[in-house]
């Protein structure tokens, strides 16, 4: 039996009965005051709402500072409350430590690409065609890899998430763990309702992400783009918003016009992977990216004996590449371009990345 239930039931039900008591006799006694005592939870959850709106004061006095109106002060941050189910997802998805084992890149790729999600975004490219080739000639990412993000990201704008951005975010920054992050980010989500983007619109996942290329709010407010020319970044409701949003990211995360993602290679017996390790200093990704090889040119990869699966090398021998070897897929290894790492940065993991690229090569074919 479960001891709390029966002492809480326990307490409640005196708590009835001190109650009759003081009715009919006057005062309670000592006894009967220590009973309606708030329990250790109440007590706990009472601290933790006073400590939660005295830093919604800090987060006040900072968003003015930052030039956000009093008035959207006052509309959004006395609404929020702490949400637990928001805190606890968080605490779920912890980052993957140095000397964690990687999962086998069969599976991870099984679970986020099927012939049925390659077709829908075949539907969707083909919806599209128009904007997507506008888009494409005017920044140079390809069609197939916005559609691609665009299928990842809301499965083609079908789950864009429901909790409410701003109780999230303050959420998150209050519970300290990434306080920089989510402080920021509930700053920038402010300064979007400055701008008039409706608080209705503000819902997304329990992280912040929110809209079709699911961005945080200061990705939003840096780099979403008005597709639709009716000016307005609707990433929430428009297609050609969203698209024209993941282009100008994956620009901004360094895209090179006319370079491939990556391709797949056969791997000849005479590779040591031990001998071209990467050696890079970075400060962002580096979890992923330690699994790359250091970067040679194409040309230098077709000497060592790597070939394409698809027997075609680009036309650009100069191209620099790095190897990531993918256990558990029908190729050995895949050849990365500077492109595969602004793939990365829009989200930091090789199963992601790689799906998109093999999503957006399905698309695309």
């Amino acid at each position: 039996m479960n001891f709390n239930i029966v002492h809480s039931a326990a307490v409640r039900a005196c708590a009835v009965i001190s109650t009759a008591a003081l009715l009919a006799c006057g005062s309670p006694s000592t006894a009967q005051r220590e009973i309606v005592q708030p329990l250790p939870g109440a007590e706990a959850k009472a601290a933790q709402t006073q400590g939660f709106q005295r830093y919604l004061d800090s987060v006040a006095a900072r968003a003015r500072r930052e030039g956000v109106s009093q008035r959207t002060i006052d509309a959004v941050l006395p609404t929020l409350s702490f949400d637990e189910s928001v805190a606890a997802l968080d605490r779920r998805f912890a980052p993957t430590l140095p000397g964690q084992s990687f999962p086998s890149f069969g599976p991870e790729m099984a679970k986020r690409i099927n012939a049925a999600k390659i077709r829908q975004g075949q539907q969707v490219y083909a919806d599209e065609a128009a904007r997507l080739v506008a888009i494409e000639q005017k920044t140079g990412v390809p069609a197939s890899i916005m559609v691609a993000i665009f299928g990842h990201e809301t499965n083609y704008g079908t789950l864009l998430g429901k909790t409410d951005l701003p109780r999230a975010l303050a959420t998150l920054a209050y519970e300290g763990r990434r306080r920089d992050l989510f402080e920021g980010e509930l700053i920038a989500v402010l300064k979007m309702v400055d701008l008039g983007v409706p608080r209705s619109v503000l819902r997304g996942s329990y992280a912040g992400a929110f809209g079709y290329p699911q961005f945080l709010p200061s990705v939003y407010l840096k780099l979403a783009k008005d597709g639709d020319g009716d000016g307005k970044a609707e990433i929430w409701s428009s297609r050609a918003d969203a698209f024209a949003s993941i282009a100008n990211y994956m620009v901004a995360a360094g895209w090179q016009r006319g370079e491939p993602w990556g391709f797949a290679v056969s791997i000849p017996s005479t590779i040591n992977p031990a001998a071209i390790t990467n050696r890079e200093t970075v400060t962002k990704c580096a979890r992923a990216i330690e699994r790359h090889s250091e970067w040679k040119t194409l040309r230098e990869w077709k000497a060592l004996g790597v070939v394409p699966r698809g027997g075609v090398w680009p036309g650009d021998d100069k191209i620099k590449a790095s190897l990531l070897l993918t256990p558990g897929l029908d190729a050995q290894g895949y050849l990365l371009t500077r492109n595969y790492r602004a793939i990365l940065d829009y989200n930091c993991s090789n199963y992601y990345a790689m799906s998109v690229g093999l999503l957006a090569d399905g698309v695309r074919n």
